[in-house]
C-alpha cells in the first residue's frame, strides 16, 4: 500500500502517533492541533506537506466540539480576528511558498519556538482587549501565521493573556477556527497545498482524530486546563526544536 507524501513506515507511524496525541490536546485545551502536527512532520517529511491536511481535520474537529460551546462564544471577538486574518492569509501563503523546503521548515520550527516562549512567560493583561484594533490585530498575526496551518497558536497566546473564562476562551476558539478554515481552504488550493495525497493523508488521519479529539473533550471538564496546557506547550516547543535542528543540520 502507497502512503501518503511518499512517507516510510517509521515516517508514518511517528505521524500516527503525533495525530492521536494532537487530537487528544485539541480536545482538551481547544488548541495544538495544527501546531503539533505541523512541527511534527518537519522532522519527517516536508511540514507543507501536512498544511492543508490539519486545517480539513481542524474543520472537522470543530464540528465535534461544537455541542454546548454555542452559548459561550464571544462572536464579536471571532468575527474581527477572521476579518483581521483574511487580510494576513494571502500574504503568509505568498510569502511561504516562495521559499525553499528548508527555509520553510526553519521559519515555521522558529516561530513555533517563539509562540511556547510567550506562551510559556505567561504574559498577563490586566484586562480584555476587548476593542477593535487589538482584535483585528490578533487577527492579522493569525492569518499570516495560518500560512503554514498554525493560525490558532498567536489567538491561544492572545486569549492566554487575558482574564477571560476559560469557557469562553475554548468556545470561541472553537467558533474561529472553522470560519479561519473555510476561508484558508481554496486559498491552499490555488497555492498547490491541496493533492490526492492531502486527501488520502486525512482520510486515515480522520478516525484517529475524532476518537482522540473526543477523549480529549472528555477529560476537559474533569482536570485542570492550566497544567495540561503547559505540558501541550513544552511537547509542542520539543517538537519544534527537533524540525529547526533538522532545518540547519
Amino acid at each position: 500500500m502507497t502512503l501518503p507524501f511518499d512517507l516510510g513506515l517509521g515516517a508514518a507511524l511517528w505521524m500516527a502517533a503525533t495525530i492521536f496525541v494532537a487530537g487528544f490536546i485539541r480536545g482538551y485545551s481547544g488548541f495544538g492541533y495544527s501546531a503539533i502536527v505541523i512541527a511534527a512532520s518537519g522532522v519527517v517529511t516536508s511540514p507543507l506537506n501536512f498544511v492543508a491536511v490539519v486545517v480539513l481535520l481542524e474543520f472537522v474537529m470543530s464540528v465535534q466540539a461544537w455541542k454546548g460551546a454555542g452559548p459561550a462564544v464571544d462572536w464579536r471577538r471571532a468575527g474581527l480576528l477572521m476579518a483581521g486574518a483574511a487580510v494576513g492569509l494571502p500574504l503568509g501563503l505568498w510569502a511561504l511558498t516562495a521559499v525553499s523546503e528548508t527555509a520553510a521548515r526553519a521559519a515555521i520550527s522558529a516561530y513555533i519556538l517563539l509562540m511556547c516562549g510567550v506562551l510559556l512567560m505567561g504574559w498577563r493583561l490586566r484586562s480584555e482587549v476587548r476593542g477593535t484594533p487589538g482584535n483585528l490585530a490578533a487577527g492579522l498575526i493569525s492569518g499570516l501565521a495560518n500560512a503554514p496551518g498554525m493560525g490558532g497558536l498567536p489567538v491561544a497566546a492572545f486569549f492566554a493573556a487575558q482574564p477571560m473564562p476559560a469557557n469562553v476562551f475554548r468556545a470561541t476558539l472553537i467558533a474561529y477556527f472553522p470560519l479561519l478554515d473555510l476561508y484558508s481552504a481554496p486559498l491552499y488550493w490555488m497555492h498547490g497545498l491541496v493533492s490526492w495525497d492531502t486527501l488520502w493523508a486525512s482520510l486515515w488521519a480522520l478516525p484517529l482524530t475524532l476518537v482522540a479529539n473526543w477523549l480529549g473533550g472528555r477529560h476537559f471538564f474533569g482536570t485542570d486546563p492550566q497544567e495540561f496546557r503547559r505540558f501541550a506547550i513544552l511537547l509542542l516547543a520539543a517538537l519544534a526544536a527537533l524540525g529547526l535542528g533538522k532545518a540547519v543540520l
